[in-house]
């Protein structure tokens, strides 16, 4: 069995930094240095309208955002294959048989499935294909048989309910199935990147993202309002670096370079915690450290994402010929699945035979 990474994102609006720096960045890196022998990267439309299923436009558009920003990032339709999710039809198949080997109340003890449904207001009006979409999030895995999930930390119990279906599947019917392993971000602040505000999660519904789209200005006027420490009225007063926004944005992106280049005062950022945490440094040249932390790194892929949108066509062929190559993967898997569930009917030589010779004795 090779080693495969599956990861993917709901397309409902273009990526920002917590998508990159939770995964993205590292989907890159991964793809680049050839360890593994298959890497699948999806836009998870057909999860996106459990949420939204009264504005399929919403989504309709945002594929190909999502599809420029993948590119723009780093990723290589040459390194790895990148497809829509509701272009499988093989996924639906598999998450129909896996609802089979689980619980409702085993689904509603999933603690990200309970925030999601506080968050969007469902607890009195829950719809099925929301209920149910960690099922279908364990078929996207397991239909590509991926060995390896690169996601935040928020995903473990995703992948955990995977990881029961799988071996449920398995011990009932053949071990067809593989269990996959987190993946997650190997620097532990960018495994939860907060919003702007300071709030626990950036999120596009609360208004509080950096996109790897957004222009110079944006960045910067999306910096000026971050929230640092409310207590750090006047620059002489000592500062906390705990729960500052801002300096959780630098653990997760600056590096010592970074310093060298735009704040030469301090050789890295535990200089730079440790006289603000003294006092003297005023909040406002943080926040200008940190603009031209995320410039620096935003500049490339803007440029990139650029180059791409003059042939949008040309996007639209990389995913097609994704999505088909990335069918043919999932179709092997699910005639394995057949097999094991004995509901390869036409296939199975050895039934039609027996029935045969049983009707015969008649």
């Amino acid at each position: 069995m090779g080693k495969i990474i599956l990861t993917g994102d709901r397309p409902t609006g273009k990526l920002h930094l917590g998508h990159y720096v939770g995964s993205l960045r590292r989907r890159v890196e991964l793809q680049n240095l050839g360890d593994y022998d298959k890497m699948f990267v999806f836009m998870a439309d057909v999860q996106a309208l459990t949420d939204n299923a009264d504005n399929p436009e919403k989504i309709r558009q945002n594929i190909i955002e999502v599809a420029l920003d993948y590119l723009s990032a780093g990723l290589s339709p040459e390194k790895c294959t990148l497809y829509i999710q509701s272009q499988i039809p093989e996924i639906a198949e598999l998450t129909t048989f896996l609802m089979n080997l689980v619980s409702v109340s085993r689904v509603q003890r999933n603690p990200t499935v309970k925030t999601e449904i506080k968050m969007r207001n469902f607890e009195a009006n829950i719809p099925m294909g929301f209920f149910a979409y960690p099922v279908s999030q364990a078929a996207d895995i397991a239909a590509f048989k991926a060995t390896t999930v690169p996601a935040g930390e928020d995903q473990e119990p995703m992948l955990e309910l995977t990881r029961e279906l799988v071996r449920r599947f398995n011990q009932i019917y053949a071990p067809v199935l593989v269990e996959p392993a987190i993946m997650l971000p190997e620097n532990a602040t960018a495994r939860r990147l907060p919003g702007t505000d300071g709030k626990e999660k950036m999120s596009k519904s609360l208004g509080n993202c950096i996109y790897l789209s957004d222009d110079a200005d944006t960045v910067w006027k999306k910096v000026k309002t971050m929230y640092t420490d409310p207590t750090h009225l006047n620059v002489s007063d000592p500062g906390h670096v705990e729960g500052n926004t801002v300096f959780t944005y630098l653990d997760a992106f600056s590096t010592d370079e970074d310093f060298a280049e735009f704040w030469p005062e301090f050789q890295n950022l535990d200089e730079l915690k440790a006289a603000y945490s003294a006092g003297g440094i005023g909040d406002m040249k943080c926040k200008k450290l940190l603009n031209s932390v995320l410039n620096k790194m935003l500049d490339p892929i803007r440029a990139r994402r650029h180059e791409y949108e003059q042939d949008i066509p040309e996007i639209y062929n990389i995913l097609k010929k994704g999505s088909l190559e990335a069918r043919e993967t999932a179709a092997k898997t699910m005639e394995e699945v057949r097999a094991a569930m004995q509901i390869n009917y036409f296939e199975d030589t050895d039934l039609i035979q027996s029935q045969a010779e049983r009707f015969r004795q008649k």
